[in-house]
């Protein structure tokens, strides 16, 4: 497990951000993407999300897919990146890297309205034209 400082942390997230196509980060609205240590017990619990289980991150709002006309003044929807967990979880700042690449994927996949299942046929889409 290889600790980083949060500033080399969120630099790591800025990179997994450049590294979605432009095509999909022009279309990103009313998100911000930030970085925490690990989820809150809320966070647990509103997911249910079980003690043996690791969230890398999160995305909390509402979808594009799902906004529809009265959708205004509202708060920025919100894509969390989990610091410790990811840490803990590789072995070296390469894995770091590719952990929170993919992370910044899948919540961004949520942010424009996939499933949870819909966002893993993506991943493995993905891995796969990547080899």
């Amino acid at each position: 497990m290889q600790k980083l400082d949060r500033e080399k942390f969120e630099k790591i997230v800025e990179e997994g951000i450049r590294a979605i196509p432009e095509k999909f980060l022009q279309k990103l609205e009313n998100v911000v993407i930030v970085v925490e240590d690990e989820p809150t017990l809320i966070q647990k619990k509103k997911l249910n999300i079980s003690s043996s289980w690791t969230l890398f991150g999160l995305y909390e709002g509402v979808p594009q897919a799902k906004r529809g006309a009265n959708y205004s003044a509202v708060l920025p929807d919100k894509i969390t990146i989990f610091q410790k967990p990811i840490e803990a979880q590789a072995g070296n700042e390469a894995e770091i890297k590719e952990i929170v690449k993919n992370t910044v994927w899948h919540e961004i996949a949520h942010h424009f309205g996939m499933d949870e299942f819909q966002v893993r046929q993506a991943e493995s889409k993905r891995r796969k034209n990547s080899k």
